[in-house]
């Protein structure tokens, strides 16, 4: 059991963000003001070795069970399940009971459990999927994947998040306040479930799941404006000057050699007028993360207020890497957004605008890593980390491989609670990582254990140094240049940023990895499609 001085359990802060990339925080090579992260990150350790799903909502469905994404009715974001997945197990689009919730495993060994923010696990679902059912006693959620930050109904009902957004109070049906700010939203929401929680003498689980900063890119205009001009040199000169930021501060991704920028257009070959454009939609998105670390600070304030900071073990990641899908261009948002949001450039980053980063800014948010959100590629599931709190060294950098199904079991470790699930319940995949956060040892995950993902017919396999992936075609969409739909092998020991494909010169090796993948593919009920 992890506990304080005074022998009291800990308290949990679980802090998700939304489709961020792996260098955003200044402390980890970004250029946006990150004060409060940054001191956190002083206190704890840099996880650089946080590994998750592709997508958001398959992400959190192994966040909250310890499972994997495709045992508990969410293998795969319901907006795009194919209708060879539709009706089949595992592929609900909601979390089913085939697994307890770490809140409710928390909320039955004496915990008070609350969230505020994103749940993204069954907006269309029954009831038994909602926040509340699954062990949270005080919730206020966005039930869909996205929303508009300032509460104006800005979804199509031809897109992928079927129709206007929807809210949650305590499962009970609510309006977001238009005109509020989504981070400082949440942000209050889940302050005032501290301060309800004052006289209460249980230990406290807290879930802060904000949505920046995924599209649309809206932030205020005051943080807007210190971030002016800062892109102007576009997202190959972002990267070099994060990589050696990167350097600067002593992280091991700093040496990496980074995979090419693919797809889009290069900044060289941009009109002068569309590259302010594209400087303005990252001066935004600086200002999101700016604005999330305000909000992150005021929850450390009240949790100061209330004398529970320094029991409270804290624990932050993205839901995966950044987002490089460019909505403006995609059917189909493009023709929604062009009749709807105002684009101008004088709009960008307001209540009306609706615009995304696009894959060369995303590329330069994951850097040094290969590609983004929805690939199975290191800059799709290699995400920016860190913990903090009673019982987490101060060590710097941590470059244990970690899987966010290994949260749910440290949890319960840490709060001396059995780790093995309820009778009835699926066990969990994960494992307890507290061992390495406490600075015991530099790996908990054998060197040869293999770590699967799949995600809409992409696919990836990692055993020891070796890792392979294969991409689906959709990549095409996006970056055409990149191989699609057939297997690339790497090894990560030499090569983290994946950028020399040794299929060729493996074949053994690969094929090894392809056969424990499909292993894993039956275990888990993954919905195979045809071909390779």
């Amino acid at each position: 059991m992890t506990e304080n001085q005074s022998g009291k359990r800990p308290d949990f802060l679980v802090i998700v963000v939304d489709d961020m990339g792996w260098s955003d925080l200044s402390s980890f090579g970004g250029e946006a003001d990150t004060p409060n992260l940054d001191a956190l990150v002083a206190r704890g350790m840099r996880l650089s070795n946080f590994h998750t799903s592709p997508l958001c909502s398959t992400t959190r469905a192994m966040l909250m069970t310890g499972c994997d994404h495709h045992e508990v009715g969410m293998g795969t974001m319901v907006e795009i399940r194919t209708p060879e997945q539709a009706g089949k197990p595992g592929y609900e689009g909601y979390l089913t009971l085939r697994a307890a919730t770490i809140a409710e495993r928390l909320r039955d060994a004496g915990y008070r459990t609350m969230m505020a923010g994103k749940w993204h696990l069954g907006a269309e679902a029954p009831f038994r999927s909602m926040p509340g059912a699954r062990g949270f006693e005080h919730s206020w959620a966005l039930m869909q994947g996205e929303h508009n930050h300032y509460g104006a109904d800005q979804t199509p009902e031809t897109a992928s998040t079927h129709g206007q957004s929807r809210y949650r109070c305590n499962d009970q049906a609510v309006m977001f306040p238009p005109g509020a700010y989504s981070t400082d939203f949440f942000a209050a929401r889940l302050i005032d479930f501290l301060d309800a929680a004052r006289d209460d003498a249980r230990p406290l689980f807290s879930y802060l799941a904000f949505t920046a900063p995924h599209s649309p890119l809206q932030a205020p205009e005051e943080l807007v404006e210190q971030y002016r001009g800062l892109y102007d040199d576009g997202p190959e000169a972002l990267r070099t000057r994060r990589l050696a930021r990167m350097r600067a501060l002593g992280l091991a991704a700093g040496s990496v050699q980074p995979a090419e920028i693919c797809g889009g257009t290069p900044w060289q070959a941009i009109a002068p007028e569309q590259q302010r454009i594209e400087s303005r939609k990252m001066e935004v998105y600086a200002a999101m993360i700016h604005a999330m670390d305000r909000a992150v600070g005021r929850v450390i304030a009240a949790l100061e207020k209330s004398a529970r900071l320094d029991n409270t073990v804290i624990l932050f990641f993205s839901d995966n890497g950044p987002s490089g899908t460019l909505r403006e261009a995609t059917p189909p948002w493009r023709d929604w957004i062009a009749a709807q949001a105002d684009n101008g450039l004088a709009n960008i980053g307001r209540a009306s605008s609706y615009t995304s980063v696009g894959p060369r800014w995303a590329q330069a948010q994951s850097a040094p890593f290969f590609l983004f959100k929805r690939y199975t590629s290191e800059g799709g599931v290699r995400t920016c980390a860190f913990a903090c709190g009673p019982g987490i060294a101060a060590r710097g950098e941590s470059q244990a491989f970690l899987h966010v199904m290994d949260v749910a079991p440290t949890l319960l470790d840490m709060a001396g609670t059995e780790i093995a699930s309820p009778p009835g319940k699926l066990p969990m995949r994960g494992i307890s990582v507290a061992r390495v956060l406490k600075g015991e040892c530099d790996e908990v995950h054998a060197s040869d254990e293999r770590i699967a993902w799949e995600l809409a017919y992409g696919r990836g396999v990692k055993k020891g140094d070796w890792k392979a992936i294969f991409l689906p075609a959709v990549i095409h969409n996006i970056a055409p240049e990149v191989p699609a739909k057939r297997w690339l092998l790497f090894n990560l020991a030499r090569d983290p940023g994946e950028t020399t494909d040794l299929a060729a010169a493996e074949p053994e090796k690969l094929q090894e990895l392809i056969d424990e993948w499909f292993a894993y593919a039956r275990e888990t009920g993954v919905v195979v499609p045809e071909g390779p």
